[in-house]
Order: C-alpha cells, then structure tokens, then sequence
C-alpha cells in the first residue's frame, strides 16, 4: 500500500469501529510506521501492529480481539487489500523490551475510533539495526535505516540496546557488520 492507500484503510477502519461504538489503541511498528511518520516513501504490505495500547502501557499483542479482527477482515475485503493487511506481525519485540520510555515518545493517529501509536525515530533505529544483522544488507530494512539518517552515536545506542536480548559474542560480530556500512567502528567495551 502506498501512503494514501493505507491512510484510507485506517481511516475507513477507524469510521467503522466509531460506528459500532468500539475503540481500540495500537502500537504500530515497521514500514507502516514509517511510511506514516514520512520517513519512507516505500509501499508497505501491511500493518505491523506489536502491542495493544492500555492505561498502564502497552500489552503485547498476540492475536488481535475478534471485534478488530473481524473489522480488519471487511475494510480489507471492501479496499481490495487482503485480509491481514492489518496484523500481529513481530509482536515479540514487547518482549525484548521496548527502549525505555517508548509510550512516552509515541506520536498518536486517530482515525475515528482508531489510535494508531507510531513509536519515535530512535525506536525504529533500533528495530531496524536489529533486523538487518538477521537479514542483511541487500534487505528493506538497510534502505529504512539509511532514510532514518541516525548519526553514529545514535546507532551505537541502538547497538547496546539490541544486546539486551543477545548478549554472545556471535552477535556482537554480527552486530559490527552492519556498524561498519555506517562507518561506526566498536570495540568489545563499547557494547
């Protein structure tokens, strides 16, 4: 979906769950996310939703509640774009921990009875340096974290970050490849 396509499906969403009284808030990562804040001009295939938003945070998102699932399921099959263009993709990123103070940074969407949540740039460079040590350089996620534009000092932040969940020594060797298409060079102290 290009931009204006994916405004439309949230929105249409959005209008539809106002009409059956329903409300629901979403924490929304990925190229999605991007896309929306304008970081990206990339079409996304669907919707990255990893946590559901509650007054005490976010709660991982597992399944979506039927209500939404089943709405999801009738803007999808009404705009022609699929079934799940809207889903629990990489919903374990909560547990690994979002960097701290993630709900604090979030910029809020609302489309109707919809909040879409979209997770500040330092977050995203952390997901998307995490995704390319797994799939590498010739990946989207490369082509994402250059339109980021972090700066060294912010991708050796999203480095310590994502050696919370790994700590080994093969991840950190994973870990400076992408490092160094950045020009960022680190010792073994420095993550």
């Amino acid at each position: 979906m290009e931009r204006e396509r994916l405004e439309e499906a949230l929105e249409t969403l959005g209008d539809l769950l106002a009409e059956r009284g329903q409300n629901v808030g979403l924490l929304v990562v990925g190229g999605s996310s991007l896309l929306l804040l304008g970081y990206v001009e990339r079409p996304t295939a669907d919707v990255d939703v990893v946590g559901l938003a509650s007054p005490t945070g976010y709660v991982k998102a597992d399944r979506l509640p039927q209500f939404l699932a089943d709405a999801v399921g009738e803007v999808g099959r009404a705009l022609g774009v699929g079934d799940r263009w809207l889903n629990v993709g990489p919903a374990a990123l909560i547990d690994f921990d979002l960097p701290g103070g993630t709900a604090d940074r979030v910029t809020v969407r609302r489309y109707g009875s919809l909040e879409v949540h979209l997770p500040a740039r330092e977050d995203p460079i952390c997901f998307k340096l995490d995704a390319l040590v797994d799939q590498g350089p010739r990946s989207k996620h490369m082509d994402d974290l250059r339109a980021l534009g972090p700066s060294p000092d912010e991708l050796v932040t999203a480095a310590q970050r994502t050696r919370t969940h790994d700590p080994s020594v093969g991840f950190l060797g994973e870990l400076r490849e992408p490092l160094a298409l950045f020009e960022v060079v680190v010792g073994d102290g420095d993550l």
